[in-house]
């Protein structure tokens, strides 16, 4: 039973696909006693967190415009999700030589993400203040699932340590002023938010994402997983997407999903 769930969930994510060996003396780019390694490697709060990422990143009109136009959102979720995971597997616990060839492809990727907002306004994947963008929502939105679904006493000091460690990432892609503490990232949210909005096309693309999947096996699962992701978004997240759990709802859910991360835990023996 075990076995058939950790093959089901890897097969979620696409992660048994990636070759994470290292040859002997390379710990990759992090190494087993950093940060990075501790969050990025419970799959439950990953989950929860990357899904919350998506929908705090689709807040921008401009990383929203490179979905719209050059992605196959509708038809591909599990796609996307399955390009994501493998990337920050790799970069994460791969050998440093593959965390390299990983940055150096999604570069690749990005030279050819780019065009026109409906008002006229250019956007590039390449754009160093989108990239920071990009790279902010994902990794607030990994650690604070961290802290809510794994490890609430981490650290203030390890939780900066993550944040500067993962700032090499985004700068690697060609990101720039990338914050590297709690409180720069705390800062850099509140200077951004009059950039973000939501409008139609964000709705489109938040309802693909967040659509019933034809697996039913996996599919209560991911409806607790959504709806967790959901309740980790900030509340000016929540109201811009027009999503929010009842305050009377949020412990039954928190819980669930601890219980749906325990279980995960023991199938994939973390």
């Amino acid at each position: 039973m075990r076995a058939a769930l950790a093959t089901r969930v890897r097969a979620l994510v696409g992660s048994g696909e990636v070759d994470l060996t290292r040859p002997p003396g390379d710990d990759g780019l992090f190494g087993p006693a950093s940060p990075t390694w501790r969050v990025h490697g419970d799959f439950s709060a990953m989950m929860i967190g990357g899904i919350s990422a998506l929908l705090l990143q689709m807040l921008h009109p401009l990383a929203l415009a490179g979905v719209w136009d050059h992605s196959g959102f509708r038809d591909d979720r599990q796609g996307r999700l399955k390009r994501t995971a493998r990337f920050i597997a790799t970069t994460t616990f791969g050998s440093t030589e593959r965390a390299r060839a990983s940055i150096a492809q999604v570069r690749r990727i990005h030279d050819r993400v780019h065009g026109t907002l409906p008002d006229g306004t250019r956007y590039d994947a390449n754009d160093p203040h989108l990239l920071t963008w990009v790279h902010v929502a994902e990794v607030d939105s990994f650690l604070r699932a961290y802290l809510r679904y794994r490890d609430p006493a981490m650290s203030a000091a390890d939780q900066d340590r993550y944040f500067t460690e993962t700032a090499g990432i985004a700068e690697a892609l060609g990101a720039t002023d990338v914050p590297r503490s709690r409180a720069e990232i705390d800062r850099y949210l509140t200077r951004i938010r009059p950039e973000l909005r939501a409008d139609h096309r964000t709705r489109e693309v938040a309802a693909a994402l967040l659509a019933p999947g034809d697996d039913r096996a996996t599919t209560s699962a991911m409806n607790l997983a959504v709806a967790a992701a959901i309740d980790l978004l900030p509340p000016w997240a929540q109201a811009l997407h027009g999503r929010s759990l009842p305050a009377f709802a949020r412990p039954a859910l928190r819980f669930g999903a601890n219980r749906m991360g325990g279980v995960l835990r023991w199938a994939l023996k973390a």
